[in-house]
């Protein structure tokens, strides 16, 4: 094991060079489309599946199939059809993260009060005005538990492509070290995950 300090030292190295922060420009990026296509799509198709119980039924076979597959276990098949490009990457990505984040808005949408939707078709705030004024608003707070949820699996799996594909970004870095006997640095990449992680979360 590397010492503590020669860890920090390294950490400190890292800080200052170019190639380092290309690595975390790359997995930022890799993390960032991932988890915004898990938002965009996964907030309207589980707010459509928590607001009519018949696309539920319908969707939710596909849901319960797809959802426990090991998100890392799919990167063979998604380099078997997209290859080791961007879109792979990507790909298993928003994979990993979109369940959180739809299982939570379908949550969200189930969630509104009985009372509070008679009330409104009562006084006509029905259809889209009903969705963007009413239900958006109520099922808000478990969609963004979704999110929050989904941010660290985002990271993960960025970090995990990374190591199983290569290329660049800090997971690829990780595993580069590691191959080279670069203990320090190997830790430092750690470090950095967990400084990122935490970083991510509070500005979340």
């Amino acid at each position: 094991f590397p010492s503590y300090t020669g860890v920090v030292a390294t950490v400190a190295r890292l800080v200052v060079s170019a190639e380092f922060w290309e690595h975390i420009g790359s997995t930022v990026g890799l993390f960032s489309m991932g988890f915004v296509l898990a938002v965009v799509i996964g907030v309207p198709i589980g707010i459509i599946m928590g607001r009519w119980a018949g696309v539920y039924r319908l969707l939710s076979p596909s849901m319960e199939l797809l959802r426990p597959l090991p998100s890392a276990a799919i990167i063979p098949i998604a380099i078997l059809f997209l290859g080791i490009g961007a879109q792979m990457r990507v790909f298993v990505v928003f994979f990993g993260s979109l369940w959180p984040v739809l299982i939570n808005s379908i949550q969200g949408a189930r969630g509104v009060d009985p009372s509070v939707a008679q009330t409104c078709s009562v006084f006509g705030i029905v259809g889209r005005k009903y969705i963007l004024r009413v239900l958006l608003p109520s099922a808000l707070p478990s969609i963004m538990a979704g999110m929050r949820i989904s941010l660290a699996i985002a990271l993960i799996l960025a970090i995990t492509v990374e190591m199983v594909v290569g290329g660049p970004g800090v997971g690829f870095m990780i595993i580069d070290a590691q191959r080279s006997f670069q203990f320090s640095v190997t830790y430092g990449g750690v470090i950095v995950i967990g400084v990122m992680g935490y970083a991510i979360n509070m500005i979340f």
